[in-house]
């Protein structure tokens, strides 16, 4: 999946004003990037067209301990949304990375959230 299409993916999934989808994309992956281990987020990012691989680059080899509330104020602040938007960003975002990347790589990276993640992007457990 190339990058437009990415976008236009979630522009489709997310009801969230189509200006925000890219710095919500953005955020979202930065955010997913300090929640993974640098390794998963290093593997996520080589499935990933070029302008989504920067926002991987992991601060810590660890990945930081949060939920999914957390998340979802670390994307509304980043991107400068509520945190409505930012949680139908997130969303909109993983169901399209579960399309762009191999079903292992996907499995690989929700191993590394907690349950709720799941449960956000109907992953059935």
């Amino acid at each position: 999946m190339d990058y437009n299409t990415f976008l236009d993916t979630i522009t489709r999934r997310a009801p969230v004003p189509p200006e925000k989808v890219e710095p919500l994309t953005r955020a979202t992956l930065e955010t997913l990037a300090e929640r993974l281990t640098r390794g998963e987020a290093h593997d996520l990012a080589s499935e990933l067209p070029k302008p989504l691989k920067e926002q991987l680059v992991s601060p810590t080899p660890d990945a930081q301990r949060f939920g999914l509330d957390e998340f979802i104020n670390r994307v509304s602040s980043r991107a400068g949304v509520s945190p409505r938007v930012a949680r139908e960003g997130i969303r909109a975002e993983l169901n399209t990375l579960r399309d762009a990347v191999s079903e292992g790589e996907f499995r690989q990276v929700m191993s590394q959230l907690p349950k709720e993640f799941e449960e956000l992007v109907g992953v059935p457990g």
